[in-house]
């Protein structure tokens, strides 16, 4: 096998550091609220990637070595590495370990499915595998990815003549605006580009 050149070195490593730099890591801030109210801050940070009775003991401990005697009631106050997912102060734990053990199976992408259809219903977030379609640099190139699965733009080049080929092209931005604008797709933004579900949500 050669060596890699310096720049496919760079590139790699490049796309590494990107890898490193968009993978979350899900926690959330339980704070007790006697303490809140009392105005106290007393909370304690939880790995959201763990199983809901380790959230849980983790929630009984915080509130146990609470200042407020007899603290029983606590809410999310805080949390991170969920993306553009937004929890409410009284998400259930059950929802929260779906969120985290969906986000370190699929990365972002379940993330944006996420805050698609929101967390009231698992049932929703189940059904990721089956809406998701993939992640682009923009919609125009996902839709171009999708032509050329389809063999479409091959067909073209193989029905018009070779001299007639540079002045036939096929229209992909419009394309890929009527598959948006037909609900064929939805899509999600992130930095890197686009996340692209199917429509039938």
């Amino acid at each position: 096998m050669e060596d890699k050149t310096h720049e496919e070195k760079e590139t790699g490593e490049q796309l590494q550091l990107v890898e490193q730099q968009t993978e979350l890591a899900p926690r959330i801030y339980m704070a007790s609220l006697s303490d809140y109210n009392a105005g106290v801050l007393h909370g304690e940070w939880l790995e959201a990637s763990s199983d809901v009775e380790a959230m849980e003991e983790g929630v009984q401990s915080m509130l146990a070595s609470s200042p407020s005697p007899g603290a029983e009631e606590w809410a999310i106050h805080d949390y991170e590495g969920f993306g553009p997912v937004c929890l409410s102060e009284y998400e259930s734990l059950s929802t929260v370990a779906i969120l985290a053990r969906g986000i370190a199976e699929h990365g972002a992408a379940f993330a944006h499915w996420a805050a698609l259809v929101g967390t009231s219903d698992p049932g929703d977030l189940e059904r990721f595998e089956d809406a998701y379609l993939g992640q682009a640099e923009s919609i125009e190139g996902f839709a171009e990815e999708l032509l050329d699965d389809l063999g479409v733009l091959r067909q073209l080049d193989d029905v018009l003549p070779e001299h007639l080929q540079p002045y036939v092209k096929f229209d992909v931005a419009g394309f890929a605006r009527d598959l948006e604008l037909s609900g064929d797709v939805v899509t999600s933004e992130s930095s890197e580009g686009v996340y692209v579900f199917s429509g039938a949500m």
